[in-house]
């Protein structure tokens, strides 16, 4: 089965190009990495490459390669930063895998013992909270 062609209208694609403000935690040539605005814990940072591929299935080998270190400094960095238990990292493949977003991108978020993950709910966070949360990630890095 092939997967739809990648639209280049998605919301990833439009903050990759700057048309919608984001709370940047890391930039480099190839990827970027920036807050979830609907976080699933405090932390929760979305990595994804600047190559354009709709998710996993289609994307570029070389813009996996480029990517995943950057998943794993910032999976280090969140870590550190909110004093997380562990690190869950998760990525989406088209919707029956629970994919909204089809712009590839990886799910960082900070665990902790005992505390469930709050459902990607629609409810956006304050933006004062996101800003906060970027920089206590970025003096990690």
């Amino acid at each position: 089965m092939t997967s739809a062609a990648y639209d280049t209208n998605n919301i990833f694609a439009k903050i990759l190009r700057g048309e919608i403000p984001s709370y940047k935690v890391y930039e480099d040539e190839h990827t970027l990495a920036f807050m979830d605005v609907m976080p699933q814990a405090p932390g929760h940072v979305l990595v994804l490459p600047k190559a354009a591929s709709r998710n996993i299935l289609d994307a570029d080998p070389a813009a996996l390669a480029r990517t995943i270190p950057v998943v794993q400094k910032i999976a280090n960095a969140v870590q550190e930063a909110f004093d997380a238990d562990g690190v869950f990292v998760c990525q989406f493949n088209e919707p029956a895998a629970g994919q909204t977003v089809f712009h590839l991108h990886f799910h960082v978020i900070p665990r902790h013992e005992g505390l469930a993950l709050k459902p990607h709910s629609g409810k956006m966070e304050d933006g004062a909270v996101l800003a906060a949360n970027a920089e206590k990630i970025k003096a990690e890095l």
